[in-house]
């Protein structure tokens, strides 16, 4: 006789266990939780704000995958680059002794070369600061056909920036932006 109880309570307990129950899942706290729910939005990992200039007021250059940006400024006169972190906020000194911009000038390929100008916090041997002297390579620069690219290498790596520049500012050229 034991055994027949035995097996009639536990038979309908293993059955409950296999099949499951129809009602609807439940959390932890027993609230009900709706089937038909969307699942909760996902965190886009690359929502983050952007600085839309740099320290100086320039137009932003992303290098990388926003390991460095690049700062540009200008007068009428010349160019100036400034090498910054991923935050677009601090100065990086390296050790390149010049930088080079690539663009198109009257649809032929032209280079021109931004040399070392040390800030005076930078350390020895190294730069966060690039200019050059060239009247021509600005207006080279707000081409719309230019295509200008900033070409750098950091630590031993090269890093390509697309220039854009901003043209919702004043061009009377006798000021730096």
């Amino acid at each position: 006789m034991k055994r027949i109880i035995i097996t009639s309570v536990l038979v309908p307990s293993l059955a409950l266990s296999f099949t499951g129950c129809a009602e609807k899942p439940t959390t932890p706290n027993n609230s009900s939780v709706s089937v038909n729910e969307p699942p909760p939005p996902t965190v886009d990992s690359h929502a983050h704000a952007h600085a839309s200039e740099g320290p100086h007021h320039g137009d932003l250059i992303e290098l990388g995958n926003e390991e460095y940006h690049a700062e540009m400024t200008h007068d009428a006169e010349s160019i100036t680059i400034y090498i910054l972190d991923g935050s677009a906020k601090t100065a990086v000194p390296i050790e390149a002794t010049e930088l080079t911009i690539n663009l198109l000038q009257d649809g032929k390929p032209a280079q021109h070369k931004l040399t070392a100008t040390p800030a005076a916090t930078d350390p020895t041997g190294k730069s966060s600061v690039f200019t050059l002297k060239a009247p021509g390579l600005v207006k080279g620069i707000e081409s719309h056909d230019a295509a200008p690219k900033l070409n750098v290498t950091i630590d031993g790596k090269a890093y390509r920036g697309e220039i854009k520049h901003s043209h919702d500012h004043d061009h009377d050229q006798d000021h730096d932006h």
